[in-house]
């Protein structure tokens, strides 16, 4: 067996499950922020991608300044899986973060759970418009800020400039690592649960 069918038939090991419950995360953000490099950190399987080498042909259209040297993008989107426990399975889709993929976005939030905003503390206005389409569905999300080793920021000056509203909780991360990464799903996980216990009906106390 060469090493390509050996792969493959990992591949699809990993995924037979007797999992029935699907749960969708999407991880968004601008445009070269580190969504693929989250999805595959965390992935419990080989991630598929649909990144391409970026031409001159995007010169004046995908904006770099910050990146100048990245040398390829996610043209449609990025997917990985996480095995929760033996009936929940977490799927994650990374966003294509470059304007002329904006359209994309809101296929990808139907049927989300929830979303990470995915950020880059030295570009912060690319963000903004992530925010925003999750606002507009009402899709709960959290503020991941990626470690790219710029100048810091506190906690209080990202939501300042994002003006985030005080329940969004707002986290540091490396997404190369695989813990940090998990940790911002953690976090996200824990935001959902809040969310749904504040929705939840109280029950009346019994009338003596």
């Amino acid at each position: 067996m060469d090493s390509a069918t050996s792969d493959q038939s990992e591949t699809r090991q990993t995924l037979h499950s007797t999992a029935d419950n699907g749960l969708k995360i999407v991880i968004v953000g601008g445009f070269g922020v580190g969504k693929t490099t989250m999805v595959r950190s965390v992935s419990e399987i080989r991630p598929l991608n649909t990144e391409e080498t970026m031409t001159k042909a995007g010169e004046g259209v995908d904006h770099t300044d910050g990146i100048a040297s990245k040398t390829a993008t996610t043209v449609a989107f990025d997917f990985g899986r996480i095995t929760l426990d033996a009936h929940n399975v977490l799927y994650l889709f990374g966003a294509p973060g470059q304007e002329r993929f904006w359209f994309l976005w809101d296929r990808l939030f139907s049927g989300t759970l929830g979303a990470v905003v995915l950020v880059d503390t030295r570009r912060l206005a690319e963000s903004w418009y992530a925010i925003d389409r999750l606002e507009h569905h009402g899709t709960p999300f959290v503020v991941a800020c990626n470690d790219f080793g710029g100048p810091a920021h506190t906690r209080e000056q990202v939501r300042q400039a994002l003006d985030l509203p005080p329940e969004v909780p707002l986290v540091f991360c490396d997404a190369r690592s695989r813990e940090s990464s998990k940790h911002v799903l953690i976090s996200l996980v824990q935001h959902l649960q809040t969310a749904v216990s504040s929705h939840q009906p109280k029950t009346p106390e019994p009338t003596p």
